[in-house]
């Protein structure tokens, strides 16, 4: 297996050529210590995750973890499955550092240092919550935009706000705010999707005044002041009626930043390159993306994309190129991302229109075909009801885990599976459950291993449980905070301290302009002005 150390991996780095730098942790424990351009690819998903970010095995890849040989663990499966040029970057993390080289807290790291250039380099405005509490009390003639996805503004929300996700914003502006002179406000949870939305109506040049909620609705609850739960309050809809307009101020921005626009031809050429790393994004919202697509695209809703670029692209220095049904959309996002230092960033003229459905597909996940014995949901609580020794071992997130699974059930990380052997030894059966039963296939071999009992698989996750009209258990405390090592808790997530982990995480994210300075790796800006991003 090949070694690189911390200096070679830095010259990498800064070549210009693609490389997939993929940390072996899991997410939680990837988000308390990271390389800056580090993607995380935990071994319990690997075999979906991997693939959604290499969809060229042959690109370069450095695989990254702090020391305990997970790293080396996923550079020989990916060489299983045919990766051509995998290195482990030796030492890990602790190498790297060592080396006097930067490490990173937290996730999508490059977005949202980004973001936080973005408000220096463009002087975002942005308000406070008691001035904007006074404002919606004083019923002043304005507009509070909530730029997250519709999940997360059901959660929580601003009072009078609407969910408009990021992607959306300057697209549906013009339908959403017809007169001039309304203001308009822009949220999220915190910094990043506020600063983002904001500016990119600013950026596509609306006449209005915009203004984004300084600390989002984390800022308003440190206030004193009460979110919103359960509203569902959102955009119409399908094409506004003035996309054209829309189409025309998001092309000057994509102009201003440097995006190119090909063919079909060109599109076609790309896809059978077998020597470049190629994305094709569809950035449309996710109901459009389900109701008709082109094969192998993968949906990436814009102002999501922007915020957390690293969930879709995992390669550095790939091409990466944004498609939807009007352009709007797709130019708008791809501006950011040329702004962000992705090279080759492109649209399609004419977009869905010209390049159709037909497209060649991703390659599948084969472990996912191998037989399993499945168990439907009358089969398991029959079981269950007849006290026959069964376990049901749930590997959803831990939030998720939290949010419902069904009662008795006991939580696992399937990369850590041993921890629950004395529970699972003795059962007679073991019912492995997922959220859509995915993951749930791919755990059989882990699970067999530990137990001598019957192990399956309940057929459609604890999704089909719950369709069918079984309880979900809520247990907020369960997995506590400390053992959540799959996923990186958001404050809010978390059972306590959450005053204080708000704090720490807005005083994080603004710090990233001066922890990126001293990294010295990231370059924002356009092409012919890019610059470090300090």
């Amino acid at each position: 297996m090949k070694r690189i150390g911390a200096p070679a991996l830095l010259d990498w780095i800064g070549d210009g050529q693609e490389l997939a730098l993929l940390d072996a942790r899991e997410d939680g424990e990837f988000g308390a210590s990271h390389l800056f351009w580090a993607v995380p690819c935990g071994l319990a998903r690997k075999e979906v995750r991997a693939r959604a970010l290499l969809p060229r095995l042959n690109t370069r890849i450095c695989c990254v973890d702090d020391g305990r040989g997970l790293a080396e663990t996923l550079a020989a499966w990916l060489e299983s499955i045919g990766a051509a040029d995998v290195s482990v970057l030796d030492g890990g993390t602790k190498a790297w550092e060592a080396a006097g080289n930067v490490l990173f807290s937290g996730v999508n790291v490059p977005s949202k240092a980004f973001g936080e250039w973005v408000e220096h380099r463009y002087g975002t405005e942005s308000v406070d919550a008691p001035v904007l509490k006074a404002w919606i009390e004083s019923g002043r003639d304005m507009i509070v935009l909530d730029s997250r996805t519709l999940e997360e503004f059901s959660r929580m929300s601003i009072p009078t706000g609407i969910s408009v996700p990021g992607g959306e914003l300057a697209y549906r502006i013009g339908d959403l705010v017809p007169d001039p002179k309304t203001l308009v406000v822009v949220n999220c949870a915190g910094r990043t999707r506020s600063i983002m939305g904001a500016e990119s109506l600013r950026r596509a040049g609306i006449p209005n005044k915009v203004v984004a909620l300084h600390n989002g609705t984390m800022g308003w609850e440190l206030a004193g002041l009460r979110c919103e739960r359960g509203r569902t309050e959102g955009f119409v809809p399908g094409t506004p009626k003035t996309a054209d307009m829309a189409l025309r101020r998001a092309r000057t921005f994509a102009e201003q930043s440097g995006v190119r626009t090909i063919g079909p031809d060109t599109l076609a050429r790309f896809a059978s390159d077998p020597d470049r790393t190629l994305y094709i994004l569809d950035v449309r919202d996710p109901a459009e993306f389900r109701a008709g697509h082109r094969a192998g695209s993968v949906n990436a809703p814009g102002g999501q994309l922007v915020q957390a670029t690293d969930t879709w692209v995992g390669v550095r220095n790939a091409r990466i190129v944004l498609a939807d049904d009007t352009g709007a959309r797709a130019l708008m996002s791809a501006a950011w991302l040329r702004q962000m230092g992705h090279r080759d960033v492109f649209i399609v003229e004419g977009g869905l229109a010209a390049i159709g459905m037909e497209g060649k597909v991703a390659d599948a996940v084969p472990e996912l075909q191998a037989p399993v014995d499945t168990i439907d949901v009358t089969g398991l609580a029959h079981l269950l009801d007849s006290g026959a020794g069964t376990v049901v071992l749930d590997l959803a997130r831990s939030v998720d885990f939290r949010d419902g699974h069904i009662p008795g059930a006991i939580w696992g990380v399937r990369s850590r599976l041993s921890v629950l052997g004395a529970q699972l030894k003795t059962a007679r059966h073991v019912a492995i459950a997922s959220p859509d039963g995915t993951l749930a296939r791919l755990a059989v071999p882990e699970a067999m291993g530990l137990t001598r009992g019957a192990v399956h698989v309940l057929e459609g996750g604890t999704n089909a449980w719950h369709a069918f009209g079984r309880p979900l258990m809520k247990d907020r405390t369960t997995p506590p905070d400390d053992a959540c090592i799959d996923f990186y808790l958001r404050p809010y997530d978390r059972n306590s301290g959450v005053q204080e982990a708000m704090q720490a995480y807005l005083s994080w994210e603004i710090d990233l302009v001066h922890e990126i300075e001293r990294d010295g790796t990231a370059m924002f800006g356009v092409l012919g002005e890019s610059h470090a991003a300090a």
